[in-house]
């Protein structure tokens, strides 16, 4: 008998309902844990709440709330530095100095793969230095 995997724990932040519902339900699909939150101080109020979250996935325009996704971005950066976001926009592109090595963009439209993909590839620790043998 097999012991799973913990699912790893993602918060989506998107204003658009059904976009974030779509996300939600893709994500649960390819094993994930997800929560969701309707604007940046939703997401916030979640990130207090919820020690587990490991990544964030925002959209960076939210016209409701106090910040947009790259505000968001580097909020969380601040407040929960082991927490790695992803930020996604179909006009927006981030500039050079909106990333840090724990945020990554994806422009819009992307397929359900590629987002799903760029969460694993997060979620597995990257090798600094190789062993010693």
């Amino acid at each position: 008998m097999s012991v799973s995997e913990p699912r790893m724990v993602v918060l989506v932040v998107e204003d658009e309902t059904l976009v974030r519902m779509f996300m939600a339900d893709f994500l649960d699909e390819a094993g994930f844990k997800v929560f969701e939150a309707v604007n940046a101080d939703e997401a916030l109020t979640v990130l207090q709440a919820r020690p587990d979250v490991q990544v964030v996935v925002t959209d960076i325009e939210m016209p409701a709330g106090s910040m947009n996704g790259l505000k968001l971005a580097r909020t969380i950066q601040e407040r929960w530095p082991g927490v790695s976001v992803v930020i996604s926009s179909g006009r927006e592109r981030p500039g050079p100095d909106d990333l840090s090595d724990k945020v990554a963009f994806l422009a819009k439209p992307y397929l359900p793969d590629t987002i799903v993909a760029v969460l694993r590839q997060m979620a597995t620790p990257q090798m600094v230095e190789s062993p010693v043998a």
